[in-house]
């Protein structure tokens, strides 16, 4: 049996050497490097950012951001799927699911190379 605190998720942001960075981070980070900035200004103009690439998806419309990527929503069809445990056949319903294609800077970037100025 294992111990409590082995099944329950890491309370830290770190996963196999990975950082994860939260919106509340971000925020801190973008605060820290714009001081003429106040930290509930730039809180406001991130979570308005994230409101509006919502908003848009939500409409179907696609957002690109331009070297970084575009954000689209992917339809998905009905179909017939099945219960993994009992085998039962099921109906999926149709749905939507956002979907985010990065731009050829970021990719660079990740990559190793130089990204495109």
């Amino acid at each position: 049996m294992r111990a409590e605190s082995e099944s329950r998720q890491p309370s830290r942001p770190w996963v196999y050497g990975v950082h994860r960075m939260t919106k509340s981070e971000l925020i801190a980070r973008i605060a820290e490097l714009n001081p003429h900035l106040y930290q509930r200004d730039v809180e406001r103009i991130v979570s308005t950012i994230f409101e509006e690439i919502a908003s848009a998806l939500a409409r179907g419309d696609r957002v690109e951001l331009r070297g970084f990527g575009a954000f689209s929503v992917k339809h998905r069809d009905s179909r017939i799927g099945r219960n993994p445990r009992t085998g039962e056949t099921v109906k999926v319903e149709a749905k939507a699911a956002p979907y985010f294609k990065t731009g050829k800077q970021l990719r660079e970037l990740l990559n190793g190379g130089d990204p495109v100025s």
